[in-house]
């Protein structure tokens, strides 16, 4: 029997590749998928031969998921219950996919991964797979061991495992849109998360800077005049924006397990383009497009932090997404001040916005009459049924 298991080359995964030989019988072929992680995946791949791969892959999709998953969270102003902009959620069916690849050409007949039963990934993986190869056995070794983490420590050291000997505190999940924090003191919801938990938004830059983000059709492509794609785009903002210190979320999660969790993450770049996308849509849109679009990028959230990126409304939704974008190009500036950042500016060529129309210094002006009659109509249904219940 072959196994393919989606390799990150932390201790779960490491650990289960020698579990997955002794309960299996199995060949293990190792996949990590490097979505934009700082990893060093020779290392990586070393550690799963020591730990007792049959083969290994290393595949680089960093550019796939800036233009294939980042861009329509940017187009649909992604953010879970408002705040958390899908990092994970949204790395998982790439992931996923490029495991079941692997498994499909090496005649496979498992697919494995390293969620627990406690957390959302298990969904996202697991719902992925049978999308992409429901004819394979689904393994979740976490699930089914009954092991600690100590007990991990101690079946690795047992077997004479080589484990991650990076000792952290702290549970972090990487890629390119954010990073994940858990852990330590992190699930007392009354505790300040310390600062050596944060990586990213490290304060080294006291003084404000403003920033020019050109958007063409919705996707950024530029940063103060410079044409970048995608993916440099966001390393970029990641380290300018967060060098001023924002990029922190910090809240009360409902996950799909049903409980609530404390969660803490580091989104510079992502939390900066979609406060900067979110400005120029309502500078763009019609107040109707505008409400419209808003209720499409919720949905589209919760599809995706539920681990439902096979359900067709989530494609359909990024289809309607491109064509409401069609308009949306122009420039935003946005202020770094302090651990903030603010629109303070923002143009298109698409804006129904009017100086004329809108200042009221100069321009057009509505007479008494017309807006007399405007506030009679307008307000019709309102004072009617106000007046039949109320007198």
């Amino acid at each position: 029997m072959k196994i393919v298991l989606a390799y990150s080359g932390g201790l779960d995964t490491t650990v289960a590749i020698s579990w997955l030989k002794e309960t299996f019988k199995a060949d293990v072929i190792t996949v990590t998928v490097d979505v934009g992680q700082p990893d060093d995946f020779k290392r990586i791949e070393e550690r799963a031969y020591q730990a007792g791969s049959w083969k290994h892959f290393t595949i680089d999709a960093k550019e796939e998921f800036a233009n294939n998953y980042v861009k329509y969270a940017i187009l649909l102003n992604a953010l879970y219950e408002g705040v958390y902009p899908l990092a994970t959620a949204l790395a998982r069916p790439l992931i996923a996919e490029k495991v079941v690849n692997i498994a499909k050409k090496e005649g496979a007949e498992g697919v494995a991964h390293g969620s627990t039963s406690k957390g959302n990934d298990q969904i996202r993986f697991d719902l992925s797979v049978k999308a992409l190869y429901p004819e394979s056995k689904l393994i979740a070794p976490a699930r089914i061991w009954n092991m600690t983490r100590d007990d991990e420590i101690k079946y690795a050291k047992e077997r004479g495992i080589p484990i991650k000997t990076e000792s952290s505190k702290y549970s972090i999940d990487e890629n390119l849109w954010g990073r994940s924090i858990e852990g330590d003191v992190i699930s007392d919801s009354m505790t300040q998360v310390p600062e050596d938990a944060f990586e990213w938004t490290k304060k080294t830059k006291t003084d404000s800077s403003t920033i020019k983000i050109g958007f063409d059709k919705g996707v950024p492509v530029s940063v103060d005049d410079e044409k970048l794609n995608l993916l440099k785009l966001i390393q970029i903002l990641n380290s300018i924006v967060g060098s001023h210190g924002f990029g922190r979320v910090d809240h009360i999660e409902n996950r799909v397990v049903g409980f609530k969790s404390r969660e803490v993450y580091e989104a510079p770049a992502a939390l900066t383009l979609t406060l900067s996308h979110q400005d120029l849509e309502k500078t763009v849109m019609t107040p109707h497009e505008l409400r419209f679009k808003r209720y499409m990028d919720s949905i589209w959230s919760d599809l995706v932090y539920q681990g439902l990126w096979y359900e067709p409304l989530r494609e359909e939704i990024q289809h309607m997404a491109e064509e409401m974008n069609r308009w949306v190009t122009g420039e935003v500036l946005v202020k770094l001040e302090g651990a903030g950042a603010i629109v303070v500016g923002r143009s298109s060529q698409f804006s129904p916005y009017s100086e004329k129309v809108a200042s009221y210094n100069k321009g057009w002006y509505p007479s008494d009459e017309m807006a007399r009659g405007f506030i009679e109509i307008w307000g019709m249904h309102s004072l009617l049924a106000h007046k039949t219940r109320f007198g």
